[in-house]
């Protein structure tokens, strides 16, 4: 996956320079959404709100620095908001934008199919 960075006008898969005749959908998805971090990261939040401690407890094998980077990736992307309340100590919530919850069919999709591939082999 390209390294992306959070100051850019346009994202870089969706200039026209970017992308290729052979590009498809499922191209642009994978470079959107395409690691099983962010993935896990979006589905984390399709409830409500989740703080970054809340995700960690939810997501346990993902590294603190993993998961900074893929939040900012995904807020970059403009899927997911990130708001910081002034209190002491100051309080980061990060809850899915419109967005966001365009991706919410595709992940519960995915889901089901796990869901259905694990009674499957037990």
């Amino acid at each position: 996956m390209k390294d992306r960075t959070l100051a850019r006008a346009t994202h870089p898969i969706l200039e026209k320079t970017a992308l290729s005749d052979s590009s498809s959908g499922m191209d642009i998805t994978l470079e959107f959404v395409g690691s099983k971090w962010k993935i896990l990261i979006l589905w984390n939040v399709r409830n409500g709100a989740q703080r970054f401690s809340e995700l960690r407890k939810h997501i346990p094998n993902i590294t603190e620095k993993m998961l900074s980077l893929q939040l900012k990736q995904l807020e970059a992307d403009h899927f997911i908001s990130r708001e910081v309340f002034a209190e002491v100590p100051p309080r980061v919530e990060y809850t899915l934008t419109d967005e966001g919850k365009t991706l919410l069919p595709m992940l519960e999709a995915m889901s089901a199919w796990g869901e259905q591939k694990a009674k499957k082999t037990s």
